[in-house]
């Protein structure tokens, strides 16, 4: 299906045809409860319906199958988000953080062999973070010993990497290791693609409080990986790196902020729209409905934020700390609405055991989601170190000690 570029009302109807047309109507219940293997086959079924419509990386340029401009992609995620259509949750750093590493950052061979295999649903983790090294992000410990043997050139890789969400059903990972250990710690760190079927290579599922295992572990015993496999310079890596966090703060955000606004919002209305205990409509009470209010104004603000950052990145005139702002107002409001939600659906939302797996972080399981949006202050930086970045990068305040 081509996609139409420039008239946005045509898009929009066009979108809207669509999701009339492909979106599961049942894929809640379907997706509620289900093992890892239907996960992944729904998952990827739905990816390809994306594709074949042009809709699944809209953020990419235009010879890779994308080429939307800011306000297109406004348009298709408001269609998405308004038909409730299901998320690519396992597709997330695959589309995002490993196309943008590799867009930004990748030889041409690496381009031309792994976005074409991302289009084809090869999925990617993140091994970044590391038991001691999470928001200090820096100090990892993982080693990666290069080895000019005979016949070959190959990063030799030990270590550790701890929260890797989807591992256990990725087929690479974007690694980064040390493999300058004199080197002062942002200067020796290297960015390295490894194969998740590499020898060596241990993965372990974390239950989460949802009873999820969606992170997991990854211990490395003398894992080979192609030096071919290098993005970016030797010792360079925490350059590199920045590209693919600051993906996950940019592009990522216009998704997300629709579907907060759209499934969310929706969704928080209808809770407040049912009767009680008692008989009375938790949105007939002036204090609901003025906290409904306060949400449909802050939903509006990060809607902006979002698209200016998006305009601004496509213009090259984002500042440093932009990014870091957009965090922030994202996680924070989705906690605020996600334990409201909690608040009022009172004790019905303790018997609800099970999200549906394909979802957003607001699916309408109040308290699961209030649980799970705590996710979102930690990854990427904890929102801790985001105001840091705010004060010092954005604001020019003194650096800390």
């Amino acid at each position: 299906m081509s996609v139409p570029r420039g008239d946005l009302a045509e898009l929009r109807a066009t979108v809207r045809g669509w999701c009339r047309a492909h979106v599961p109507a049942d894929w809640r219940r379907a997706q509620t409860g289900v093992g890892g293997d239907e996960f992944v086959a729904f998952q990827q079924a739905w990816f390809q319906e994306l594709r074949r419509a042009g809709y699944a990386v809209p953020h990419w340029p235009a010879e890779w199958g994308g080429g939307m401009s800011a306000a297109e992609q406004m348009v298709l995620y408001q269609e998405l988000a308004a038909a409730d259509a299901p998320r690519l949750v396992l597709a997330f750093v695959s589309i995002h953080h490993a196309a943008a590493t590799l867009l930004t950052a990748g030889t041409d061979e690496q381009r031309r062999r792994h976005l074409p295999g991302i289009l084809d649903g090869e999925i990617w983790v993140q091994g970044f973070s590391e038991p001691e090294a999470g928001s200090d992000l820096a100090s990892l410990r993982t080693t990666a010993r290069r080895d000019r043997r005979a016949g070959g050139d190959v990063f030799v890789v030990n270590g550790q990497k701890l929260w890797a969400s989807g591992a256990a059903h990725a087929d690479w990972c974007l690694l980064l290791a040390r493999s300058d250990p004199a080197a002062p710690k942002r200067r020796g760190i290297s960015y390295l693609l490894m194969d998740m079927r590499s020898p060596g290579l241990d993965v372990r599922p974390i239950r989460n409080a949802l009873g999820d295992s969606h992170f997991c572990e990854i211990f490395l015993n003398d894992v080979e990986i192609p030096a071919e496999n290098l993005v970016g310079p030797e010792n360079a890596g925490w350059q590199v790196a920045q590209a693919t966090l600051s993906a996950e703060r940019g592009m990522t955000m216009l998704e997300l902020a629709e579907r907060l606004g759209n499934v969310g919002l929706r969704s928080l209305v209808d809770t407040c729209r049912r009767p009680d205990v008692t008989g009375r409509r938790p949105i007939d009470d002036t204090l609901v409905a003025d906290r409904l209010a306060g949400f449909d104004t802050e939903i509006a603000g990060l809607r902006a934020l979002c698209r200016d950052l998006v305009e601004r990145h496509d213009a090259g005139t984002v500042g440093p700390a932009d990014a870091s702002v957009v965090k922030v107002y994202y996680s924070e409001l989705l906690q605020r609405m996600t334990g409201f939600g909690a608040e009022i659906a009172g004790l019905g939302a303790l018997a609800e055991l099970a999200k549906p797996a394909s979802s957003g972080w607001e699916s309408g399981r109040w308290l699961l989601d209030f649980i799970g949006s705590w996710e979102w202050t930690i990854p990427g930086g904890t929102n801790e170190i985001q105001r840091t970045i705010i004060g010092e990068r954005g604001l020019g305040l003194p650096r800390e000690p």
